[in-house]
């Protein structure tokens, strides 16, 4: 079976199994900026996700728009592409990056190499060397520490936006505390960008990293940390292929005691800048009193014991001493649920533990049937999407929808499913990055062509109540609305996209199910916070200590792409219209 499409004829896979082909990793020409403009560029990451290295390499020597392009640029046929099987899991799998087809008269005489510049910015040349002046002036009166759900600060928007927001230096400064040592667990690093975001007085106290990284890849990551003597290394065990180390997590050790920081952001330059990312705070825990019993400290969610569970799934001697630390302290003051997903395959109470059924779990355990509840909508907003099969029978409207529109012991289990929320191609076009922002939107046509269904339900980006329309999403937000989108009965922020791989999926007539890669993400329920559900707040900024509602980080509804939009892919060429930096998307 095949399509028609703008992007050209899509022929339907009769397989349900996960993509068999990979983007093609390739390299981009450079064009000379009109100007010569010359610009500070950033050091490329050092260690992560090919995806990552080569959006890097597509923001620094992009492709410029022509108003006659060339008629030979086309994309390349996927049945000319070789490649392995592709994971299904995550925004980090290599993309492709844009490459300018030679002219006619470049071909034969070999010219000189000159030096290429990026062209300027939108909002100024100054992004790509400083933050404004006050960008981590972080007021903490005006943070609100009630949900302690933060978005990240983001450069080019208007200031009131980024009040109550987080830089990663907000984060790892003395206003939080005296740092000691830190565990930082991820997918992506620039060791040398992250060590510059410690304070000076903290910049080589003991660091553990905990990545998913095997041998050369490995290897880079090790020799990268070379001159830091003071970083450590924990490898994640993934033993099911395709499965990556996706979970973003920081352990923070204080003279005064620790925090708990579970975001969406790799630790790499372009997450911190201009991309809409979130992140859940813990309070400050402190330490038990000596000879306090292992059971103390634990909170009404069980968030003590649920870490403590996570951490032990590594089964990685190098968190040891952590996991001791943890049981010293008093977590009793937190008011989330942790939902994690370690690789494995999980049978009988186990099955629960994890996944999407560790979240029905709990939805059904500490939720309550609602009125109209058949009403009530479901949102998702993610990333990445994998391959959920021909139709929506196969997984997502079958075990995932059943998890996601669970609602008490008794709910109805139905609901107005709207996912994914997800940027079309003009919301990556016209945003603060232009075009390099889809080399973290890893949709493929690969996968797209597979399951067409699916883009009937497309709801695009729109973010004007947090300012961040034009900030593509590294976020996953997972949630449930009542029918007049004012009130939330759960609310999840998470490192897991749409996805079998970071979700599970149900096996041998559904006694099993396999989970492939680590996520961590927090659950909100309006019980532990002694309400019946969460109002959403109308004006998330500039943020406020005295305010009740939930900050959800976009606008309500949702809106359907309009009949013109098309779900962001990242593999195929765009070239009818310019970016907001005047580029062109074309991979091989």
């Amino acid at each position: 079976m095949s399509q028609d499409s703008q992007h050209g004829k899509w022929t339907i896979s009769d397989s349900e199994d996960e993509d068999n082909i990979i983007p093609p990793t390739t390299t981009l020409s450079p064009k000379r900026n009109e100007d010569n403009h010359s610009v500070k560029e950033p050091s490329a990451p050092s260690m992560g996700s090919e995806a990552r290295k080569v959006a890097h390499v597509n923001q620094t020597i992009p492709v410029k728009y022509e108003s006659n392009p060339s008629p030979s640029v086309k994309r390349k046929r996927e049945t000319e592409e070789a490649g392995w099987n592709l994971s299904s899991s995550d925004d980090e799998t290599p993309p492709p990056a844009p490459k300018k087809e030679p002219k006619k008269s470049d071909v034969n005489p070999k010219k000189k190499k000159t030096e290429d510049k990026r062209p300027p910015s939108p909002h100024g040349t100054s992004y790509y060397k400083e933050e404004p002046a006050d960008f981590f002036e972080t007021n903490l009166l005006s943070m609100n520490d009630m949900y302690r759900f933060y978005l990240n600060k983001v450069t080019g928007i208007p200031k009131k936006f980024n009040t109550g927001a987080l830089h990663i230096k907000d984060i790892l400064s003395p206003m939080f505390g005296t740092l000691k040592e830190s565990v930082q667990f991820n997918y992506c690093f620039d060791i040398p960008w992250m060590v510059e975001q410690y304070p000076p007085e903290f910049r080589d106290k003991p660091v553990v990293l905990v990545h998913g990284e095997k041998r050369e890849s490995k290897a880079r990551l090790i020799e990268q940390a070379k001159p830091y003597p003071h970083i450590r290394f924990c490898q994640a065990k993934l033993d099911i292929a395709f499965g990556t180390h996706h979970t973003k997590m920081m352990l923070l050790w204080y003279e005064e005691g620790f925090r708990v920081i579970i975001l969406t952001s790799n630790l790499i330059r372009a997450d911190w800048y201009q991309k809409t990312q979130g992140m859940w705070m813990s309070p400050l825990y402190p330490r038990l009193p000596e000879g306090s019993p292992e059971t103390a400290g634990e909170s009404p969610t069980n968030f003590k014991s649920d870490l403590l569970e996570y951490l032990e799934a590594y089964r990685a001697p190098e968190l040891a001493e952590c996991i001791d630390r943890i049981k010293q302290h008093d977590l009793s003051e937190t008011r989330v649920y942790l939902i994690g997903s370690t690789p494995g395959r999980y049978q009988g109470p186990a099955m629960e533990k994890w996944g999407h059924l560790r979240l029905r779990k709990l939805l059904s355990e500490h939720t309550k049937p609602v009125q109209n509840e058949e009403r009530w909508h479901v949102l998702g907003q993610f990333s990445s999407i994998g391959s959920m099969g021909l139709d929506k029978t196969k997984w997502l409207a079958a075990e995932f929808q059943r998890t996601l529109t669970t609602l008490g012991k008794e709910g109805r289990r139905c609901a107005h499913v709207h996912l994914p929320v997800y940027p079309s191609v003009e919301n990556v076009r016209t945003s603060l990055e232009g075009y390099p922002a889809g080399g973290s939107l890893p949709y493929s046509i690969q996968t797209a062509q597979k399951q067409l269904w699916l883009h009937s339900y497309f709801h695009g980006w729109h973010a004007d109540v947090t300012g961040r329309s034009n900030a593509m999403p590294h976020i996953k937000t997972y949630m449930r609305v009542s029918p007049d989108f004012t009130q939330l009965a759960w609310f999840l922020v998470t490192s897991a996209n749409l996805s079998k791989a970071a979700w599970g999926a149900l096996e041998k007539n559904s006694t099993q199910i396999m989970v492939r890669s680590y996520e961590l993400g927090v659950l909100y329920l309006p019980s532990a916070f002694n309400m019946s559900t969460f109002p959403v707040e109308k004006n998330v900024f500039p943020a406020s200590s005295s305010s009740k509602g939930f900050p959800v980080p976009f606008d309500l509804p949702p809106q359907h792409y309009s009949s013109k939009e098309q779900p962001w892919i990242w593999n195929i060429p765009y070239t009818q219209a310019p970016d907001t930096h005047g580029n062109v998307w074309v991979p091989s």
